[in-house]
């Protein structure tokens, strides 16, 4: 098929490039032209394992190109996903202009029956939004298809090219057919499309992102309740995980969740609820609890060091909201380094994608190095902040060395307390 993806960001360029991957001709359309030129330079804006090589394959092979000008793709795409961003509003709404823009150009160069996918997460409604927005431009024969994204950042190629699920909403039957030819690449194994109604469709992805969020809250408040009793939450953990009707996944505690999904979308869903008269209570507090979590290992530390950290110097490992990623949306390591910068500390940090983005955010206000070693000469405590898989199994003995003091704050559980406490370290877990 020739297929039209409009937005080049996370969402749009995985998509392009998987789609095109399967043998279909894709155009990736942005109106950043500087990103287009980057992209047409084999350049990748985002760090994403495995991308770069499936960007320079298709584009070498001529399946995959970029360009600015929506009005040409549009009209070449028989299928047209709409893969742009819906920030939050300072109310917690989406920003649905940029869909609304795009759906207002495809209605314009229309030249006939067209296909069109949203693909960014919208609310529920959107589809029926386009709908009209499109129909209001053209005659031409049409339809619109919810096909909410559940890629995971750090494994996203993997997630679209071996879905668990496929959701597919949509009211027309020829649509749905032309979105069946589509994903049945990626079906081999088994049907795994589950076609519903597009405002269902639409729902499917809040819910399921709500859901795994108050999971990892819960565990959080949990972990806390653990530390007042004497528990230990990683052994509760592995107890309840063992229950088939609750699952292992979304079980650990830890400093908080960020990105750009979680946040985003658990606040919009929270304002649908509110224009409908019906607060999402359980969600509020899922929220509260994330806000505070964020906290704790600055307290933590102020319980150690004393609330003046003045003079004091800590190294923290690991900055992304999560291990296969440089995205620093909503990082629990923001509210951390903010934290301890506003009591008065020294910070060095490493992230082994993240640098970059950590410089945007932060300038000279922190110290960032190559070697995470290096940056523990002299430190008062470690600050595992971040469990990526060259933070596991470190060179304990060179870390009590460099130190100043044998201290380390393990925000994600990854480290043996007993192991490390007998190897004469001071060692603060979540929950442990």
């Amino acid at each position: 098929m020739r297929i039209t993806v409009v937005g080049t960001g996370y969402v749009g360029l995985v998509t392009g490039a998987c789609l095109a991957e399967t043998g279909n001709h894709v155009t990736c359309v942005d109106k950043d032209e500087r990103k287009v030129a980057m992209l047409r330079r084999g350049e990748i804006p985002i760090h994403e394992p495995g991308l770069d090589a499936v960007v320079a394959g298709n584009a070498k092979a001529g399946r995959l190109v970029f360009s600015t000008d929506l009005d040409e793709a549009a009209k070449t795409g028989q299928v047209i996903f709409i893969a742009v961003g819906t920030p939050p509003r300072a109310d917690g709404s989406a920003d649905l202009s940029a869909v609304d823009d795009v759906a207002r150009s495809i209605g314009r160069a229309m030249n006939g029956r067209k296909v069109i996918v949203n693909k960014s997460t919208v609310p529920v409604g959107t589809a029926a939004r386009v709908r009209k927005l499109v129909g209001k431009e053209t005659r031409h024969p049409f339809a619109v298809v919810s096909n909410p994204e559940f890629l995971k950042e750090g494994a996203a190629i993997e997630d679209f090219m071996k879905p668990d699920r496929v959701v597919i909403g949509a009211e027309d039957d020829e649509a749905i057919e032309v979105m069946r030819a589509l994903y049945s690449p990626y079906m081999r194994r088994g049907d795994r499309m589950i076609v519903m109604d597009t405002a269902s469709a639409e729902m499917t992805k809040y819910a399921s992102n709500a859901m795994l969020a108050t999971r990892i809250s819960f565990m959080n408040e949990l972990a806390a309740l653990c530390e007042k009793v004497g528990a230990n939450v990683d052994e509760v953990r592995r107890g309840m995980g063992s229950d088939p009707r609750i699952g292992a996944h979304f079980l650990f505690p830890g400093i908080g969740f960020g990105g750009s999904c979680f946040p985003k979308d658990l606040t919009a869903l929270r304002h649908t609820g509110v224009e409908h008269g019906l607060p999402l209570r359980i969600l509020s507090a899922v929220s509260e609890v994330n806000r505070d979590q964020k906290k704790l290992l600055v307290r933590m530390i102020k319980e150690q060091f004393g609330a003046d950290l003045d003079g004091k110097v800590f190294a923290l490992w690991g900055l992304a909201f999560k291990p296969g990623t440089d995205d620093m949306r909503d990082a629990p390591a923001i509210d951390i380094v903010e934290g301890l910068l506003e009591a008065g500390a020294e910070l060095r940090a490493h992230d082994p994608a993240a640098m970059q983005a950590t410089k945007a955010l932060f300038g000279e206000r922190i110290t960032l190095g190559d070697d995470p070693y290096a940056l523990l000469q002299g430190a008062d405590a470690l600050l595992l902040l971040t469990e990526w898989n060259a933070y596991r199994s470190p060179d304990f003995d060179r870390i009590k060395e460099s130190l100043k003091t044998p201290v380390l704050f393990d925000g994600r559980n990854i480290w043996n307390r007993k192991q490390l406490e007998k190897m004469g370290f001071r060692y603060a877990g979540i929950g442990v």
